[in-house]
């Protein structure tokens, strides 16, 4: 019989305060089964219409290539240059195809398919989160996180840290302003909104530590690297990114 050994006082007490955000969560947005897949036809219809992403991938963003290539290719983008994340990975294409899901979970209070999102998160990172030691939810502005209800970035990184050895951290960043809906903005106008938005709480919590940002989509990057920026500023060795689905079009080359 495997030896078990007492929690300490302070695991004890993380412990509990986890089991009471579960549970508070779970009330407000109560899980059910997989967006209602089994009798719901539209969101099985949801699902079919997803395209999965896997390698061949841009070894800094993850932009899928077409064909088979080295491995260490970088897309053009990053070609010219590097973004100041190292590394971004997700699970499907933000298209047609994928946007009535993530949008029904992102404003629209379904909360059901997380499982199923954080699976395909840690497929898709599974070469980041090898020796990560934190998940970082990017954060809301408190304003919005009361009118939304709940952040989704910190669902899918809570999601993720359960079936994961990672550490869920959902209060190492916070946003110092708040900004414009990135909505409609091209890749300029979005890194503009977000610069300088994000600050460290404690910085010497993250020094010399492996991160990785938690988001829902990935657009043009630019939020994921102002987060980096502010974390690698803090001490951070590595800050990479999982977002739950990227924009997979070519897009203008930086200048």
């Amino acid at each position: 019989m495997s030896e078990v050994q007492d929690d300490s006082p302070l695991e004890f007490a993380g412990r509990r305060i986890k089991s009471a955000g579960d549970a508070v969560i779970d009330t407000l947005l109560p899980p059910q089964e997989l967006l209602g897949l089994a009798a719901d036809p539209i969101a099985r219809r949801m699902w079919a219409d997803v395209t999965f992403l896997d390698a061949p991938w841009c070894e800094a963003c993850g932009f899928p290539f077409e064909y088979a290539v080295q491995g260490g290719s970088l897309c053009a983008r990053c070609s010219v240059k590097r973004p100041a994340f190292d590394r971004a990975r997700a699970p499907m294409a933000y298209d047609d195809g994928s946007r009535a899901l993530i949008l029904s979970f992102k404003h629209g209070g379904r909360t059901e398919g997380l499982a199923s999102f954080a699976a395909q998160m840690r497929r898709a990172g599974r070469d980041i989160l090898t020796d990560a030691d934190m998940l970082i939810p990017v954060p809301l502005h408190p304003t919005r996180l009361i009118k939304r209800r709940y952040n989704q970035a910190t669902l899918l990184a809570r999601a993720l840290a359960k079936i994961t050895p990672v550490g869920f951290a959902p209060d190492v960043l916070f946003r110092t302003r708040k900004t414009v809906s990135q909505g409609g903005f091209n890749a300029r106008a979005r890194a503009e909104n977000v610069r300088g938005a994000f600050s460290v709480k404690n910085p010497e919590t993250i020094k010399g530590r492996n991160l990785v940002l938690i988001d829902d989509v990935l657009t043009t990057g630019a939020t994921l690297e102002a987060c980096a920026r502010s974390l690698k500023k803090a001490g951070a060795a590595r800050v990479d990114g999982i977002c739950l689905a990227r924009v997979a079009k070519a897009a203008a080359l930086p200048t």
